[in-house]
């Protein structure tokens, strides 16, 4: 059970920011509907509104369209994981010399875990049978994947260019494509509404996991994605996970404006603490989101001092 702070001025603190947070809507930045962001942005935003907060999610079709908006003050929060924030801060990789200085960190969600999806009748079973075969590439509105792409190819050895490409706009777009049979496979995140559309439409999926778990294919992979880590999922625990299959998992994040008021990050920051259960209900696979563990090694960013507040208040250190 999420633990509860209950001292009389602490709840007088917290109707305080309260108040002063729900005189205005404040906005989370989201991916598209579909996607796990989507998803997660919607838990946040309701867990928020539950606490008194006035919060909408708006869509956009990847965090590297939004987090530009979000740096210049456009929006309040963003949903995202933390190596693209971190991109996004020191300009590296798709951002071409061009910081996104003013990006603070709120808090640590559940990991994002990933997986290769093919239809389950395929007859493709590992990594290594994808080679020369038509693949979701490109991602044009979404830089973030390919890197992720090349860290999944190279456990097996291989690179993008093993594929024939089949070039999409986003990850939604590329399970879409996937779907109307102009590919054998396509990446997404588990638990996303996608995965459980395709799925439907297909007859069931397969996830096809790393192929080589030892330390040194890890380190491979960190050339690629360095927040990258290897999980273990479960046979059964999300569509396409058809025996205990090793995936790519990385932390991801709620983040914000440097210029965002202490008081309102301290309330939503207070809000995803307190109602964890609330957030499972809107989207079950944040079950796995454990408010004790949203104090995270935030790398190359910063927390936002009003989530930084809310974890002293909370003995989060």
């Amino acid at each position: 059970m999420t633990k509860m702070i209950s001292t009389a001025a602490a709840m007088a603190g917290l109707a305080l920011c309260i108040g002063t947070a729900s005189a205005q809507t404040v906005g989370i930045a989201t991916s598209n509907p579909g996607s796990l962001f989507h998803n997660i942005g919607t838990a946040v935003a309701n867990a928020a509104n539950e606490a008194g907060l006035n919060t909408t999610i708006t869509p956009a079709t990847s965090p590297n369209q939004f987090i530009p908006f979000l740096n210049s003050g456009g929006i309040e929060f963003g949903v995202a994981n933390l190596q693209e924030v971190n991109y996004a801060l020191t300009g590296e990789a798709w951002w071409t010399g061009n910081p996104n200085e003013n990006l603070r960190i709120v808090a640590f969600l559940q990991p994002l875990v990933e997986g290769i999806f093919v239809r389950a009748d395929s007859g493709i079973t590992t990594l290594e049978q994808l080679r020369g075969q038509p693949m979701t590439d490109g991602f044009t509105a979404q830089n973030t994947i390919l890197p992720q792409l090349d860290a999944f190819y190279s456990t097996a050895g291989m690179t993008r260019e093993d594929m024939i490409p089949v070039s999409v706009a986003s990850v939604t777009a590329g399970a879409d494509a996937f779907m109307a049979g102009d590919a054998v496979g396509f990446i997404f995140a588990h638990g996303a509404g996608k995965v459980r559309e395709a799925d439907a439409s297909v007859g069931g999926l397969r996830a096809l996991g790393v192929a080589d778990t030892s330390d040194a294919a890890l380190a491979g992979a960190r050339t690629h994605w360095p927040t990258a880590y290897f999980t273990t999922l479960p046979a059964g625990a999300a569509p396409g996970v058809l025996e205990d299959t090793v995936y790519i998992a990385f932390p991801q994040v709620v983040f914000t404006h440097a210029n965002v008021s202490d008081d309102v990050v301290y309330a939503l920051t207070r809000a995803m603490y307190e109602q964890a259960d609330t957030m499972a209900q809107t989207f079950p696979p944040m079950a796995a989101f454990k408010p004790n563990d949203m104090r995270g090694d935030p790398g190359v960013g910063q927390f936002h001092p009003g989530a930084l507040r809310f974890f002293e208040e909370a003995g989060l250190n």
